[in-house]
């Protein structure tokens, strides 16, 4: 079992499984929007595995592209997850709201055709191309 929270602690998670893999530092320009930094760091989990156990009524819900809902806890502007009715039984958990370890580790560089300029790939990680290059929006 994984657990997660907010920045405030307001919004509490479990996970019952495990992620679902890979793990990737996406560096689409939405990643790095909604992380506030270079990339984001997430991973799959299946819906039914996943619960807020304190806060719901804390999180909203924004549609960042047609069909794609991303909720974040208003308390604290944590994003937590984000569904995709195309995948309608996994969600998109950001990584950085675990409290516990997955013992997992990223697999790849993912959207590196819109990496930050001023950001540097240094580890050995595979890097998959795509997404359009810095400041432009797909």
């Amino acid at each position: 079992m994984l657990d997660g929270s907010c920045a405030c602690g307001h919004v509490r998670y479990k996970i019952e499984g495990g992620l679902l893999g890979p793990v990737t530092y996406c560096h689409c320009w939405r990643c790095r929007k909604h992380s506030g930094s270079s990339f984001g760091t997430t991973a799959g989990v299946r819906a039914e595995d996943f619960a807020i156990v304190l806060g719901a009524e804390l999180l909203k819900v924004w549609e960042s592209s047609p069909g794609v809902q991303r909720f974040f806890a208003s308390c604290c502007g944590s994003p937590i997850y984000k569904t995709d009715q195309t995948f309608p039984k996994e969600l998109g958990l950001r990584l950085g709201t675990l409290d516990t370890d997955p013992s997992v580790t990223v697999a790849e560089h993912f959207m590196v055709g819109s990496k930050a300029p001023w950001v540097e790939i240094v580890d050995k990680l595979p890097q998959m191309n795509g997404g359009p290059p810095f400041g432009e929006r797909d």
